[in-house]
């Protein structure tokens, strides 16, 4: 755009752009689909991405953030363009969020759905690594909550937010300690069970047999081994 071409009061240029009026009708297709496009790449990074948001909210502020850019710093692109993109995806969110509420299949593709991440002590290999977790991450938020064995916990669910939930037995069982590996003090100070029993240093099973214990992990197929800690 040349500099003699700008006009403070050329209102139509300003409020619509350069473009005709029927280009709103462009505007609402890009949005659908980059709306759709982004909702899909952020359900493939994880559920961690939305952190307290769901999916589906997180999407709209990243839109909502790109959507701002264009009006504001492309000359030839009028603000009632943007905020017509603004009320599309506002629609939109609102439409997805009456979806999810009517239908509940259409609320687990949206949202996503909860997963077990540890049960009954042991973690679930495969649900740990189809939603992106690493185990260190597990480790942490036991830690933050005072739980230094995963013989202590029932359940480990990570939800559709994001955020865990974390459910212990009244009684701690023996389980893999879950203290940093460098932290030697604390580990040769926990309380160990009084009959001896190993668990697998991957997932936490603990082991049948001696046969097992000098095999593979028949959870995860780990085949290294430790004693097993109460607490």
């Amino acid at each position: 755009m040349k500099k003699e071409d700008i006009h403070w009061d050329d209102w139509h240029r300003i409020l619509i752009g350069s473009a005709p009026t029927s280009f709103l009708l462009e505007v609402l297709i890009r949005t659908v689909i980059m709306y759709l496009v982004l909702l899909v790449i952020l359900r493939l990074m994880g559920k961690r991405m939305g952190g307290q948001l769901t999916i589906a909210e997180l999407a709209v502020m990243v839109t909502l953030g790109a959507i701002i850019c264009v009006p504001m710093q492309v000359p030839d692109k009028g603000i009632v363009q943007g905020i017509f993109v603004l009320l599309c995806a506002w629609a939109f969110q609102r439409g997805f969020t009456l979806l999810g509420i009517r239908s509940s299949k259409m609320e687990n593709m949206i949202q996503g759905k909860e997963a077990v991440l540890l049960k009954d002590g042991v973690i679930e290999v495969k649900q740990l690594e189809s939603s992106n977790i690493s185990r260190q991450q597990l480790y942490g938020v036991l830690r933050s909550q005072n739980i230094f064995n995963l013989g202590a916990v029932e359940r480990v669910y990570i939800e559709a937010s994001g955020l865990f939930s974390v459910f212990r037995y009244d009684k701690p069982k023996p389980g893999l300690s879950i203290f940093p590996s460098r932290d030697g003090d604390i580990l040769n100070g926990q309380e160990k069970p009084a009959e001896t029993s190993y668990v697998c240093r991957m997932c936490g099973r603990t082991a049948d047999n001696e046969n097992e214990r000098n095999g593979h992990c028949e959870n995860c197929g780990c085949e290294n081994w430790e004693e097993a800690i109460i607490c």
